[in-house]
């Protein structure tokens, strides 16, 4: 059997394209196992945050800088803060680092520490994020991709400064 020039064309074409999607499955799996833990930021890179909000307290950008409101407006603010302080939680929530947790979160986890919320510039709606705690460790859920991050002490009391942390108590709330 012969091939004209355009029978070769279509072999050409075809044998490419399975040839591709071979190379294309065969490095994912050189590439190694993605169910390994990797460290990964809380936010969205180059994300612009509008406010950040706790269970009792508000915390919004004003122009450059950073002002504080308690939720509902007549409690006392659970946290007092400076300009200064307000940007270094900001900073924190926007650079740190934390473990990709790859297995779920406890089934008997039922009520989550604290919870602090997010209205970035351009996204319609808010990024949620819940703090857990099962034994010694912190996880903290991104209720949005049900994506888990775990933490330890330190970070948790950085980024939830509000949240008094009882160590050695064995409900932490």
């Amino acid at each position: 059997m012969r091939l004209g020039r355009k029978g070769w064309n279509n072999v050409i074409i075809f044998s490419m394209l399975i040839m591709i999607f071979f190379l294309n499955g065969w490095h994912k799996n050189l590439a190694g196992n993605n169910n390994e833990p990797s460290f990964q930021v809380i936010l969205p890179a180059q994300s612009f945050i509008l406010t950040l909000s706790f269970v009792n307290q508000k915390v919004e950008r004003i122009g450059t800088g950073w002002r504080t409101a308690p939720l509902p407006a007549d409690s006392p603010l659970a946290w007092q803060a400076n300009e200064e302080q307000l940007s270094a939680l900001i900073r924190a929530w926007q650079s740190t680092e934390l473990m990709n947790h790859n297995g779920s979160l406890a089934r008997d986890l039922k009520e989550p520490l604290s919870v602090a919320t997010f209205e970035l510039a351009g996204e319609g709606m808010p990024w949620m994020y819940l703090l857990y705690k099962d034994n010694d460790d912190y996880y903290l859920l991104e209720k949005n991709t049900q994506r888990i991050l775990l933490l330890n002490l330190n970070q948790a009391k950085q980024l939830f400064p509000s949240l008094v942390f009882l160590e050695g108590s064995p409900n932490n709330a």
